[in-house]
């Protein structure tokens, strides 16, 4: 199913019934009212509901349309931060080591750890002070 492919690749939960714990999830992080409007929210609870499998290619676009829409405000900000400022600080401290004449500098885009340890830096670093 192509909901339960896009909830496991981004760590929502798999099972029997993955919007309805997708929903659960949404609800105790406070983001299910505030981020999906009536419509979006009535959509869910329909298909939820009713459909046992998603075999409507135009249901399944609308409902992963919402679902992504979910996940993305259920995301921390650390790890959006470390995918939109980490991978990009850490490509150019790399570059720069490189050019200094660290060779090894270059794995560390492939660190995960080093584009967190950036991200965090950045979330603690003064706003005047940010670029």
């Amino acid at each position: 199913m192509i909901i339960e492919s896009l909830l496991t690749r981004n760590g929502a939960p798999s099972g029997k019934n993955v919007l309805a714990k997708l929903r659960v999830r949404a609800l105790r992080r406070g983001v299910w009212f505030r981020v999906l409007t009536r419509a979006e929210r009535a959509q869910m609870e329909l298909t939820m509901k009713i459909v046992k499998k998603i075999r409507s290619l135009f249901l399944a676009k609308v409902v992963a349309n919402i679902v992504e829409k979910l996940l993305e405000a259920m995301e921390s900000r650390v790890v959006r931060l470390t995918r939109e400022v980490g991978s990009a600080l850490a490509q150019k401290l790399s570059g720069i080591a490189q050019n200094w004449g660290n060779n090894s500098a270059g794995d560390w885009t492939a660190d995960p750890g080093f584009g967190r340890y950036l991200a965090v830096m950045y979330m603690n670093t003064p706003s005047m002070f940010k670029t």
